[in-house]
């Protein structure tokens, strides 16, 4: 159909028969396939598709250590599965990601997502709780069963600690504690996963359950720390790309003004600059010229940034 789409407004319609020669001209090419990609979808992953942002490794400054070990733990056994089997290697079952707010947890999510090749499943944790009995186990079961039909798959739970909080016998803690079972007799039940890898975030690792953190659920434990300096001065670079930046700006000496400045403060900061470059722009429509991000604009946004922070 995506063929013909593309042929069909060079042919004459109102002969009486189409000529040999136009019904050579349809033919059935890699684009028409893409164009296909993008409108069907396994019929298992209909009803939890996401659209998800089209974000590359590249568009993450930073984290080097971090996008090699996401690479080797959740691309490699999609694309290089047959080495690991030689090598007696069993990929990993979970990955988490822990870290403060703003470091970048979600994006590369988003990177993984785009980049590995195999389905996405994207679950918010708080989504999951129902107030009937029995609601959230089922919830967390049809996102594993999905998983398993749609694989290779990856189910990302962001914020898991709103589901996984450490059991307790406090008002509610019958209720965690069956959300919990649910989910570790998923990751190391009877059920094999399969080619299913469990992804989560969270910036309070502290109060997941223990049993989660064991090998063969979450195998791997992923810290991802506020930027140094190289990364800070990565990000920037990654941040003001399409920026109409003024020659006078130096991001290093930003970079190394911004001591303790998560990825999103960063992006933020560049995003006040921006906002304050254009305040002036409009106030003085009759000055002329371009648009242009100067040093002070930059220079006024990180001490409001700064601020924001200590408050």
């Amino acid at each position: 159909m995506a063929a013909l789409r593309r042929v069909l407004p060079t042919m004459e319609l109102d002969v009486a028969a189409l000529r040999q020669e136009q019904l050579l001209d349809i033919e059935v090419a890699i684009d028409d396939f893409m164009a296909a990609f993008r409108e069907v979808a396994p019929s298992a992953l209909r009803e939890v598709l996401v659209e998800v942002p089209s974000v590359r490794w590249d568009d993450i400054g930073g984290l080097g250590a971090v996008k090699r070990a996401r690479r080797e733990i959740v691309e490699w056994p999609v694309h290089h599965a047959k080495l690991l089997r030689i090598a007696g290697v069993r990929p990993p079952r979970g990955v988490l990601l822990q870290g403060p707010p703003g470091t970048g947890k979600t994006m590369l999510a988003k990177a993984l997502a785009t980049e590995s090749g195999a389905n996405f499943i994207s679950v918010k944790g708080p989504e999951l709780i129902s107030k009937y009995v029995g609601e959230s186990e089922h919830a967390i079961r049809e996102v594993f069963r999905k998983a398993r039909q749609a694989a290779p798959c990856i189910v990302f739970f962001d914020e898991i600690d709103a589901i996984a909080p450490r059991r307790s016998e406090g008002a509610d803690g019958h209720v965690t504690g069956r959300v919990v079972a649910q989910i570790l007799t998923e990751m190391d039940g009877v059920e094999d996963l399969g080619d299913v890898l469990v992804l989560a975030a969270t910036n309070r690792a502290d109060i997941l359950d223990p049993a989660l953190l064991r090998p063969g659920r979450f195998d791997s434990v992923i810290e991802i720390n506020p930027p140094d300096e190289t990364d800070r001065l990565a990000i920037l670079t990654v941040h003001s790309r399409a920026m109409p930046l003024a020659d006078d700006v130096d991001l290093r000496a930003i970079a190394e003004n911004t001591e303790g400045f998560s990825g999103a403060e960063l992006q933020k900061l560049l995003a006040d600059g921006a906002m304050n470059a254009i305040r002036e722009y409009v106030a003085s429509p009759d000055a002329g010229g371009e648009l242009q991000i100067r040093p002070c604009d930059l220079s006024t946004a990180r001490v409001s940034t700064a601020a924001r922070r200590r408050n």
